[in-house]
């Protein structure tokens, strides 16, 4: 394993250097997708239906508008 080596390079460095490292280790944790979790989640996909009855039209919604009589 790697671990072993890692630990006894790190131990001959100076704490800055120590310190460095540290810090680069972290943001190439934050950047890698977290394995702790085994459960990805699932995608959501939108339901048909789901806004029903949340919207009204008019009666006269496929009329033509007054403002466009000249048009036609």
């Amino acid at each position: 394993m790697v671990l072993p080596q890692l630990i006894a390079t790190l131990d001959k460095l100076s704490p800055d250097l120590q310190s460095e490292i540290l810090h680069y280790a972290e943001y190439l944790a934050s950047k890698q997708p977290d394995q702790q979790t085994p459960e990805t989640p699932l995608k959501k996909y939108r339901q048909a239906g789901a806004m029903k009855g949340m919207f009204t039209m008019s009666n006269d919604f496929d009329e033509p508008l007054e403002d466009l009589k000249d048009y036609m």
